[in-house]
């Protein structure tokens, strides 16, 4: 992994010098510069370069001052790095875009834009495309240092957060996802708990414990546990990641081709975890909850079968249609853990669950379905904030009982070729508590493949939906 973790400060606009070269963003209705004016509009986006004095300057457009959103200096930022790192620059000074139209956080989102957009998964070169030029970041001139401090942390943990679901499925294994846990809990002063398979299959976990049957690697079922707030009893929010190390399909193969892109489907478990390392820092007035069941699914003689029953930690029956449906059973074991243990304030779970969901939004929306209208609602106003676009579908009585099995309580699919996104939240559904707000985060297309936005790597984890989290929780 190559980043930038933090940036530096420097008033003094004298000292630009020191740098390799000065970027200045342009708005559009305050562009007074004739040399400016002749080569960019200030459109977000936009770049000109001014190479002819002492002083390298790049020039990058910030759209209009009073229309301009913290998405819009996030992606200018992300614009700015993309040139940086593709001319082999070691450091930059950039001059903080303050307008008196913007509040805050419009700095914090530049500064994630910054560090964000530096991200480059370089780990597995061993030749010249491994080189990482970028040394420094200097924010130069007036900034809201705090709230940029802010989104260098923040973005750092997405920056953390896609490293583990860009390493390859032989290196983050479940085993590491807990190593990782352990090491956030304790810069966090959080407890963390991992039950191995023996554990928590004697505890009822019967759907994760099924998943896991096939594979050698040994699964994990990860606990972490923050209480930031003034009360250790007030109601902890809970997050749930699916942390599918890799996905076979097991008995129920996948094709062959892009079976290589499996490795993203613990994506899930990756927001959790970026979110918690981002808590760590912050460290909120909250109580928080972390579980994330993460095994590879796999295929051979102690695999499940389709036509198998599973009885999941909260005493339901499922069928078994399909072992490439397997995510939503890991997630229904932690779903019903949670719900039992912590009375959450509200619970909301992360997973990569189905190719459904990418047909319907591509890679530009993560849907959203839960119970409780005030949940969504909130996180639609988060998705406002951060610019990480997300869509409500419904969750209506009558697609609940299209997962309903003729031998069992559910199965783990919905009707053939019908609503394959609602059908998975459905039945995560049967698993959570009784009035317990909760939302099912379905993230099979903005977690990896994401092309049109500067700040994430292309064909690369993107690490989306951990800012919007911690907006929610408001860390």
């Amino acid at each position: 992994m190559a980043h930038i973790k933090k940036l530096e400060y420097d008033i003094d606009m004298n000292n630009v010098k020191n740098s390799d070269i000065l970027a200045v963003g342009v708005y559009q209705d305050k562009n007074d510069s004739e040399l400016v004016k002749s080569q960019i509009k200030g459109k977000v986006g936009e770049l000109a370069y001014d190479f002819n004095d002492d002083q390298k300057t790049l020039y990058f457009g910030l759209g209009k001052s009073d229309k301009a959103t913290p998405e819009d200096l996030r992606r200018a930022a992300g614009t700015v790095m993309t040139f940086v790192i593709s001319n082999k620059y070691s450091s930059i000074s950039v001059q903080c875009p303050r307008s008196d139209d913007h509040d805050n956080y419009f700095c914090q989102a530049f500064s994630e834009g910054l560090v964000l957009g530096s991200y480059r998964f370089l780990d597995f070169f061993t030749d010249e495309r491994g080189e990482y030029p970028l040394e420094k970041i200097t924010m130069v001139g007036k900034c809201c240092t705090d709230a940029s401090k802010k989104g260098a942390t923040v973005a750092n943990a997405v920056c953390k957060a896609r490293n583990l679901a860009n390493n390859p499925p032989n290196v983050s294994t479940p085993s590491r996802l807990a190593e990782f846990a352990q090491e956030v809990g304790k810069k966090g002063d959080m407890k963390v708990t991992v039950f191995d398979r023996e554990e928590f299959t004697k505890m009822g976990m019967g759907a994760f414990a099924g998943v896991a049957q096939g594979t050698n690697e040994p699964p994990k079922f990860i606990i972490m546990e923050y209480f930031g707030a003034e009360s250790k009893d007030e109601k902890p929010v809970v997050l749930v990641g699916k942390g599918l190390t890799f996905d076979t399909g097991g008995i129920s193969l996948k094709p062959g081709a892009k079976m290589d892109e499996m490795k993203f489907d613990m994506c899930g478990s990756a927001i959790v975890f970026g979110t918690m390392n981002a808590v760590a820092e912050l460290r909120p007035k909250k109580n928080i909850v972390a579980i994330v069941p993460s095994t590879h699914n796999m295929l051979g003689g102690s695999a499940f079968l389709p036509g198998d029953i599973l009885t999941a930690y909260n005493g339901k029956t499922i069928e078994i249609l399909n072992t490439d449906a397997e995510g939503r059973l890991i997630l229904a074991d932690a779903l019903a853990y949670a719900s039992k243990h912590y009375d959450p304030a509200f619970m909301v779970d992360f997973a990569t669950l189905t190719g459904a969901c990418v047909v319907t939004f591509g890679h530009i929306a993560t849907a959203i379905l839960g119970n409780n209208p005030k949940l969504i609602e909130s996180i639609q106003e988060s998705s406002k904030n951060t610019g990480e676009l997300v869509w409500e579908l419904p969750l209506w009585d009558e697609y609940c009982d299209q997962v309903k099995s003729n031998i069992s309580d559910v199965k783990n699919l919905g009707s053939p070729g019908q609503a394959g996104t609602i059908a998975g939240a459905a039945f995560l559904k049967a698993f959570v508590g009784k009035d317990i707000p909760w939302t099912h985060f379905d993230v099979a297309g903005t977690s990896w493949g994401v092309e049109n936005r500067s700040y994430i790597q292309k064909d690369g984890a993107s690490g989306q939906v951990v800012r919007l989290v911690l907006d929610l929780i408001g860390a």
